[in-house]
């Protein structure tokens, strides 16, 4: 099976034919190229997409990842990455091994085909010129051979009539015989063309043009099985990258299966448990006995200056909570407008709600006292633990350093021993402070470990009953600094003697006020303490509501009853606002009244 044999006469064919197999070489080095570049991509999406879900440095998505769950999901943005990168080598292999080649393979076939093509055109245009030639030779013969025979028939006629003189017979005789005698040389001309245009025509056909064909077939062949191998290597080059990328899959599989979910909620239990004791069995109120006031309403001096209270129900006194308390005042009673006799207030009297004075830096107080006790426990566990490691860190340092003195001692001329006399002294600097910090962060630690409860201690929850707390006078806020929730007072020196406000018209005005319209309510998650003025103890899991959001000092008001309100750490409740605020004390009213 032969071009040469078979397609002796297809020289245009073939040329259309190869042109058709180069054009789809050329589509295939296309659909390459195409696709390396949505492997890339498709490799970049990926990063991006691994990038975009991986926990920023230094933030609170990083404290996220220490749950197993969250640790599988960063191990497969991880493996996603890998994945991303087998992509990229794919994209890089189909590029050098396929595209690349093929590109400089199809330059080198478009050569080999003009070539052959060429040789083809030559071939053909010189039997054409053999067959011109062939032709020219044969109209010459055929022209002879017609002027030989008029000559004779010319000759002929002059012989035969007696009137033509004998001169003019001869000289017909003689224009005939030259006349045949060109036409004999016409004919061995014409024989010898005929005879080398045949031997041309069969070395054309039998020899030259199938060479030529061979040549273009065998280019065509080898175009054929180039393309086919390029197949191959496409997909040889996926091939080479499933097992690493199986290997990514089988490790996202094993990230996955180490997902325990009993120790990620073991480690919700360490990020939030309090430390506290659930509440114990709710007393008994006897509503049947007669409410009684504790304290005197008329003026606020009486209810600070004899120190001691009644409790109403165990609440506090109403003295403790001025110029928080306020009752009901009838429409009769009201004079001017609250503000304007508050501000009046507030710029003759010495201010006393000085709680507000906290200090509102972003960060907590170093102590950590602004959290529930497990939880300060576990951050001072863990101050002390990186001190101790900063220790450990300035003590190696200290020590190569030394060894470093005692090698410049032996050998003085690798080094002054002095020079590093000024950076030693710096460390022992630097040790000595950091023991210090671990002192106090090892007392406070220890007496934060004193502090809490036994688990055979059962706490009694109290509603609305409580002992009165520091009923001796309205005392500055330096006296309580250890009741706040965040022990960061900053109150000045001047402030630190006792306060008396003597009763005026004004107190009186200030209480018969309408009380703040409820916002909401809230729920204590921890038992307060409420030492400081202005401030309100509350029970853990006690309800309570809300008549003032935080305004981010940390500190959100409560009212219990209709005279009992104050300040409790926003940290200590968890607040239900009410979107369709109403005044939900009016039931609370009519028990009081």
């Amino acid at each position: 099976m032969s071009w040469g044999t078979e397609l002796w006469d297809q020289f245009d064919n073939l040329e259309k034919h190869t042109q058709w197999g180069i054009d789809v070489l050329e589509k295939y080095i296309k659909f390459v190229k195409e696709r390396t570049e949505i492997e890339l991509s498709y490799a970049k999406q990926l990063r991006n997409l691994s990038k975009k879900y991986q926990p920023k440095k230094n933030s609170k998505e990083e404290e996220e990842y220490r749950y197993t769950s969250t640790r599988a999901f960063l191990a497969t943005l991880n493996e996603m990455n890998d994945y991303a990168g087998q992509h990229e080598v794919i994209s890089e292999n189909m590029t050098s091994l396929i595209t690349a080649e093929l590109t400089r393979y199809v330059q080198e076939l478009k050569q080999e085909r003009k070539s052959h093509f060429h040789d083809g055109r030559k071939a053909q245009q010189h039997i054409e010129t053999c067959w011109k030639q062939l032709e020219a030779s044969k109209r010459r013969f055929e022209r002879d051979c017609k002027e030989a025979d008029r000559a004779q028939q010319y000759f002929e006629k002059m012989d035969a009539d007696i009137n033509v003189t004998k001169a003019d017979v001869e000289k017909a005789r003689q224009q005939a015989q030259l006349r045949h005698q060109m036409a004999e040389d016409s004919k061995a001309e014409y024989s010898s063309t005929l005879q080398k245009f045949n031997s041309e025509q069969h070395e054309h056909y039998y020899t030259h043009i199938p060479n030529i064909f061979q040549k273009i077939q065998e280019m065509e062949e080898r175009r054929i099985v180039r393309i086919g191998e390029s197949m191959k290597t496409f997909a040889k080059v996926d091939r080479q990258v499933i097992p690493i990328i199986g290997k990514c899959l089988d490790e996202i599989t094993k990230a996955a299966e180490s997902v325990d979910h009993k120790n990620d909620s073991q480690m919700v239990i360490e990020a939030f448990k309090s430390g506290f004791e659930p509440p114990g069995d709710v007393d008994f109120e006897d509503f049947t006995q007669p409410m009684k006031r504790t304290v005197s309403e008329s003026s606020l001096s009486n209810s600070r200056g004899d120190g001691k209270s009644e409790p109403k129900f165990g609440s506090k006194s109403k003295g403790k909570l001025w110029p928080f308390i306020k009752k009901n005042k009838s429409p009769k009673q009201q004079k001017e407008p609250l503000s304007h006799r508050f501000n009046e207030f507030m710029t003759s009297k010495p201010k006393i709600h000085c709680f507000r004075s906290l200090k509102r830096g972003g960060a907590g107080p170093e102590d950590f006292s602004n959290l529930p006790p497990e939880q300060r426990r576990k951050k001072l566990q863990q101050k002390v633990d990186e001190l101790n490691r900063d220790i450990q860190k300035e003590m190696d340092s200290r020590d190569a350093l030394t060894k470093m003195k005692d090698v410049y001692i032996k050998n003085p001329q690798m080094g002054d021993a002095a020079s590093v006399d000024h950076r030693l002294a710096e460390l022992g600097q630097n040790i000595e402070k950091l023991r210090l910090e671990v002192q106090k962060f090892e007392g406070w630690l220890a007496e934060v470990e004193g502090r809490l409860p036994a688990r055979s201690e059962q706490p009694r929850r109290q509603s609305g009953v409580y002992e009165a707390q520091n009923p001796s006078g309205v005392n500055s806020c330096a006296q309580d600094r250890e009741s706040s929730p965040d022990g960061s007072y900053t109150e000045e020196q001047s402030q630190e003697t006792e306060m008396k406000v003597p009763a005026t018209d004004f107190d009186d005005e200030f209480d018969d006020e309408e009380p703040l319209p409820t916002i909401g309510t809230c729920k204590a998650l921890y038992t307060f303490e409420g030492q400081n003025e202005g401030t309100i103890s509350v029970a853990e899991g006690e309800m309570l509501y809300v008549i003032e959001e935080d305004k981010g000092d940390g500190w959100t008001r409560i009212r219990r009853n209709e005279d009992e309100e104050g300040y409790v750490p926003t940290s200590y409740v968890e607040v239900y606002l009410d979107k369709n605020a109403k005044d939900v004390h009016k039931p609370l009213q009519k028990i009081s009244e």
